[in-house]
């Protein structure tokens, strides 16, 4: 069964909201663990999945739940993106362009949030405010 464009469209909004709040968590644990010997930095993975369910969109050409159920947001740890030979490391000035990366795109996931529920109070409401 098809489900509606705004369940679909919230629940993305949704999920994404949880991987940019973990995300900052991740951040903020590999900065203060930044000068911890042998302190392997973490990452969420979360961008990964999502473009699986969005390829699943494009070849069955239909919006449902399903295509959502397995994304989730999760942490990992970064050296298990890394080759072998190479020990991934803490690096400040990364870490803070990546927070303030994170910062934006969790403000532009609430202003997407907050169009979507206005825009459901809107139908339900007959177009009055």
């Amino acid at each position: 069964m098809t489900e509606g464009i705004e369940r679909i469209t919230t629940a993305a909004l949704s999920l994404a909201l949880d991987a940019s709040a973990m995300r900052q968590q991740a951040i903020a644990a590999n900065i203060a663990n930044a000068d911890v010997p042998g302190y392997q930095p973490v990452t969420v993975d979360f961008e990964s999945q999502l473009d699986t369910a969005q390829r699943a969109l494009y070849e069955g050409g239909r919006l449902d739940m399903n295509m959502l159920a397995d994304v989730s947001p999760r942490l990992v740890n970064e050296v298990q993106l890394q080759p072998a030979d190479l020990a991934p490391h803490v690096t400040l000035d990364m870490q803070m362009a990546q927070l303030a990366q994170n910062g934006v795109q969790y403000q532009a996931l609430t202003t997407a949030l907050n169009k979507q529920f206005a825009l459901m109070s809107l139908a339900v409401n007959d177009g009055k405010r």
